[in-house]
């Protein structure tokens, strides 16, 4: 038997397992981090790793004398003695400062080393939890022996019986070759190996105490973008990861901080807007950045990534999107959160086709939403060719609402014979190059968007018969880029002009 840890915990193996042994519900595909013993360095580090049974956070150090946190022993007797809105103090233990009776100004993270009624033989970790100015017993420093670089949500979360139950130096790595990335389920665990399967981020703005909606815009596109549970390492350098799965996608400017390791942020200007990225490095605040999350368990993994790599991640809270839900489905999901809804109708047989608040952090501060139903006879199934029409496809979903949630829609334009065509809003910004364009004939039920080589470009049509002369449309087929076909061909006989017609996208 061979010890080893496994996402931070202690484990015993029987000699010659393999990742697939242990981790046999990993997600296919999905790399995970390797950190051989021999790859630790033994000198004391810049900064601890501190888990509460809260959370965990990652302290820098200020490269002041602190014997609890020297002595790991010691630091997991501290429980927490009080909290406040500013500030959670752990403790109490001996230390040998000689307090000031001063207030000073602490910001954010500080950690402070402070006493109660000024006697060093009741000292404190103190965490400050926001801006603040006190007087919290501390020496003519200050105080400050670190700061919170990492897990800053868990300050938030602590409330009393909370308590430290481990702290260990942050591991580094000086020899990459022996520490890396893999898929490979059949590699053998070697005694003392450090293994990492996942990253674990928490929004900005949220803890399961306190919800704050100053990013709530960016942080919705940050659940959409990695809803899947994946991050794709889509470009890897010194200071960041990048997943480009949302790139070209408009995001709110609302949270501009400095960009510390383990930061979040999505790209809200420039170059890779919507793009998401995860810190490696300290580097400082951009206003083309917004700031959406912080990793809380993982940052080995985002540290050792390399491009191409996909990474199984989750961020909290989950997102809460009814849109293209069976009313009942909405109604078990909402009870599921603790939100209660108001709903238009509660008649049978009935589809979610808005939601507001739109923002899951809004939502969960609000503990309410409001949803309007159609009934499952106005909503038109389709289904959508990627493999043929990739960036058209991407513009319909985008133009249309199905980028974002379950449920689209569109308004019909014109109607005439048996063609049906639906004119969305598509900004001008927006190219649609000739893609699948039919040859010799469109099939009936064929879905086909118009591109820029006619001046009608975005309008959307479907045609229920099949045609040799013209597309979807009604233009002529160089014109026409064919993205899939609707299933319920039925439905649309019932659309008037200018009705907002309801889509959903069938997987196939």
């Amino acid at each position: 038997m061979i010890p080893i840890h496994l996402d931070g915990e202690l484990r015993t193996v029987s000699e010659g397992s393999t990742l697939l042994s242990l981790i046999p519900e990993h997600p296919k595909g999905c790399a995970v981090a390797i950190i051989r013993p021999a790859t630790k360095e033994q000198e004391k580090t810049e900064s601890i790793t501190v888990t509460t049974t809260s959370g965990e956070i990652t302290i820098e150090l200020a490269g002041i004398a602190v014997d609890v946190l020297d002595h790991p022993d010691a630091a997991i007797s501290l429980t927490l003695h009080w909290t406040d809105r500013y500030a959670a103090a752990f403790g109490p233990f001996p230390s040998g400062i000689r307090p000031l009776r001063k207030p000073r100004l602490y910001e954010r993270g500080d950690v402070i080393l402070g006493c109660g009624g000024y006697d060093p033989k009741i000292s404190y970790l103190i965490f400050s939890k926001s801006r603040h100015v006190a007087d919290h017993g501390a020496d003519e420093t200050g105080g400050v022996v670190g700061r919170v670089v990492s897990g800053k949500a868990v300050l938030d979360r602590w409330e009393g019986g909370d308590r430290v139950t481990k702290v260990e130096p942050v591991i580094s790595w000086a020899d990459t070759s022996r520490s890396f990335t893999t898929t490979d389920p059949g590699l053998v665990v070697e005694d003392g190996m450090l293994i990492v399967t996942r990253v674990e981020v928490t929004a900005q703005g949220y803890s399961p105490n306190k919800i704050t909606t100053e990013a709530a815009g960016s942080v919705e596109h940050l659940l959409i973008a990695l809803e899947s549970g994946t991050f794709t390492v889509g470009r890897a350098t010194s200071t960041h990861i990048l997943d480009r799965k949302l790139v070209g996608t408009d995001v709110p400017a609302q949270f501009k901080r400095p960009r510390r390791e383990g930061t979040v942020t999505v790209r809200t200007g420039g170059p890779s807007v919507g793009g998401v990225y995860i810190y490696r490095a300290d580097v400082p605040s951009s206003p083309a950045h917004s700031v959406v999350g912080q990793v809380v368990h993982g940052i080995e993994l985002v540290k050792l990534a390399k491009e191409g790599d996909v990474l199984s991640l989750r961020v909290v809270p989950s997102r809460i999107d009814l849109l293209g839900l069976p009313l009942e489905e909405a109604k078990k999901v909402a009870a599921d959160r603790g939100i209660s809804l108001a709903i238009d109708t509660d008649k049978k047989d009935r589809i979610v086709v808005s939601q507001e608040p739109g923002t899951t952090l809004d939502v969960l501060a609000e503990k309410s939403a409001k949803v309007t139903t159609a009934p499952f006879e106005q909503v038109i199934d389709i289904v959508l060719d990627d493999a043929r029409a990739p960036l058209s496809c991407e513009v319909f979903r985008h133009i249309t609402g199905l980028a974002e949630h379950d449920a689209g829609m569109m308004p019909a334009f014109f109607i005439f014979d048996d063609v049906y065509l639906f004119k969305p809003k598509i900004p001008t910004t927006v190219k649609i190059y000739p893609e699948n364009c039919p040859v010799g004939e469109v099939p009936a039920a064929a879905l086909a968007i118009t591109n820029d080589a006619r001046k009608g470009a975005g309008l959307v049509g479907v045609r229920l018969s099949a045609n040799r002369e013209f597309g979807p449309t009604s233009e002529p087929f160089e014109g026409t880029n064919i993205i899939g076909r609707v299933i319920e061909t039925d439905k649309l006989k019932k659309v008037k002009e200018r009705q907002t017609v309801y889509i959903r996208e069938v997987k196939q």
